[in-house]
């Protein structure tokens, strides 16, 4: 729920292009997608997938750190940090539950199965798309309770990708697919406007100082 009058307040220190591009961009924003990394090694790996989802109007992703914790490279991440929801979980079970009880398929990406090309994914269930470590790719967990799997085609001597360029190529992919159906695929109007009071606290300097101005004007 967010508090009006603070929404209010705070659109004050957020110039009206600003304002407008926080509204464009969130009518392409879409949760029908998720991405998934799993135990995933380099910080750089991380960061530029978390950039991908934002190029590409994923808001949510998840981290599930076993091994390796997930930290972002800021340089890489270009920013997109601040404006992609980041979520971690301790195991992969943990996460595959939270995601069943929203209503996502489990979907592992592997070049080692009989997939699914990517050109080929039916992209009108709502969809978690899990990407592994780099050595190994997803963990025999996730292929177990995997609700389907999906591949990039490939024809050269190499096997594999990158992750960061596995998961680019497959959020374009998908990501322009929903865009071109009937699907209701855009976030609420209850979602907008939480990320906006969200993301306007991101771009505002000092907002500490601010928001600590505003409670002492208004207190509860």
């Amino acid at each position: 729920m967010v508090d009006k009058a603070l929404f209010s307040y705070l659109e004050e220190f957020v110039t009206p292009v600003r304002r407008q591009k926080f509204i464009d961009i969130l009518n392409k924003r879409t949760k029908h997608f998720t991405v998934v990394l799993e135990d995933v090694y380099q910080m750089h790996n991380t960061s530029a997938v978390i950039r991908s989802c934002d190029v590409f109007g994923v808001q949510q992703a998840h981290a599930i750190e076993v091994q390796h914790k997930n930290t972002l490279d800021k340089e890489i991440a270009m920013g997109a940090q601040k404006w992609v929801d980041l979520q971690y979980h301790s195991n992969t079970e943990t996460c595959i539950g939270v995601l069943k009880e929203k209503g996502y398929q489990i979907i592992a990406t592997t070049p080692h199965n009989d997939s699914c090309l990517v050109e080929d994914f039916d992209v009108t269930k709502k969809s978690a798309l899990f990407f592994g470590s780099e050595k190994n790719g997803v963990s025999e967990d996730v292929m177990k309770q995997a609700d389907g799997f999906i591949k990039i085609p490939m024809v050269g001597f190499t096997e594999s990708l990158n992750i960061s360029v596995s998961a680019a190529i497959i959020l374009q992919s998908v990501t322009s697919k929903l865009r071109n159906s009937t699907i209701d695929w855009q976030l609420t109007e209850e979602e907008k406007e939480f990320q906006r009071f969200i993301w306007m606290q991101k771009s505002i300097k000092s907002i500490d100082k601010i928001l600590a101005r505003y409670y002492e004007q208004n207190p509860k």
